[in-house]
């Protein structure tokens, strides 16, 4: 997996830095791109990007402030402009729905694909293929703000063949079914169970995606032990009580909370405007003195996972 940064400011684009959007793309694990937000001038960016819109699955808007979605709308006519008929599904806050439903029908666009949106009414698992789960909390902001915790499911461990060659198991096609834990009968009667002989399971990776946010205690639950939390640092440490009182974060208090929730890596993003690069070197030295693996995102910048 790697995420693609799109947009790394906050509230207003600058020269560097358009607002906020960010895309993972899942590679081997599955064909599809999910975008999270999607603010104005999203298209843009792509288009200086190795994201292709008809490639999109699944957008997750974390918030309806402007900066998160005012480029939605016309990334779907765009997506259905190109001819694109494979389905897309959209997550977020209550009134998302109204959102597009809204601005497709005043402009007289349509839709060439299937359009699922989902309102998230609670807490919790949104989203579940077997393969990856994501949950859905609430966060502290002027209006109804999510973060996304996006978690691979643990994987069976390593079949141990030694210890089955040792006990009399021959090799054969059964031998898939014993390393995902299932049972085989063999030709002598016994029944061999996949799970007697596997290894402790391999912990699949955990990212958190925050939407904008004060410090809360929702915030410290999503980060806890991930390997990779993308949140934002909306102001310097000197301007914390200004920007607590807009329902965002300083750079020092996201520092802060990477550390106490023991999490991998850090990507502060959604950076003020008022910060120049020569700045954002500066704060960076800051955050990292508090928690050494933090990464400032900077448009256009790929981050593997």
């Amino acid at each position: 997996m790697e995420l693609i940064f799109l947009g790394t400011g906050a509230g207003v684009p600058s020269n560097n830095r358009n607002v906020s959007s960010l895309v993972l793309d899942l590679k081997s694990l599955q064909r599809g791109l999910w975008m999270f937000d999607c603010g104005e001038g999203t298209q843009h960016q792509i288009l200086k990007s190795p994201v292709k819109i008809p490639k999109l699955e699944k957008i997750f808007i974390t918030h309806l402030h402007g900066d998160h979605i005012f480029g939605l709308p016309g990334l779907l006519c765009s997506r259905s402009m190109g001819g694109c008929e494979e389905p897309l599904t959209l997550f977020g806050p209550q009134g998302l729905a109204q959102f597009v439903e809204t601005a497709l029908t005043l402009s007289g666009s349509y839709l060439t694909f299937p359009l699922e949106i989902i309102e998230i009414d609670e807490e919790g698992v949104i989203y579940d293929d077997g393969q990856l789960k994501v949950s859905a909390y609430s966060l502290k902001h002027p209006v109804i703000s999510y973060g996304y915790r996006i978690e691979e499911h643990d994987k069976p461990g390593a079949l141990d063949a030694q210890r089955l060659k040792a006990e009399g198991v021959p090799g054969g096609p059964w031998m898939q079914t014993l390393k995902q834990g299932g049972e085989v009968t063999l030709d002598d009667g016994r029944v061999i169970c996949g799970a007697d002989y596997l290894g402790e399971p391999q912990r699949g990776r955990h990212l958190v995606i925050f939407g904008d946010t004060a410090p809360c205690e929702n915030a410290l639950k999503l980060a806890q032990n991930a390997d990779v939390i993308v949140l934002e640092a909306t102001l310097d440490g000197t301007m914390t009580e200004k920007a607590n009182s807009r329902g965002h974060s300083s750079t020092v208090q996201t520092a802060t909370l990477a550390r106490d929730a023991g999490v991998g890596t850090l990507i502060a993003t959604h950076f003020s405007g008022r910060y120049s690069e020569e700045d954002c070197e500066r704060l960076l030295r800051g955050c990292q003195a508090i928690f050494p693996a933090t990464v400032f995102a900077f448009d256009h910048m790929v981050y593997p996972l």
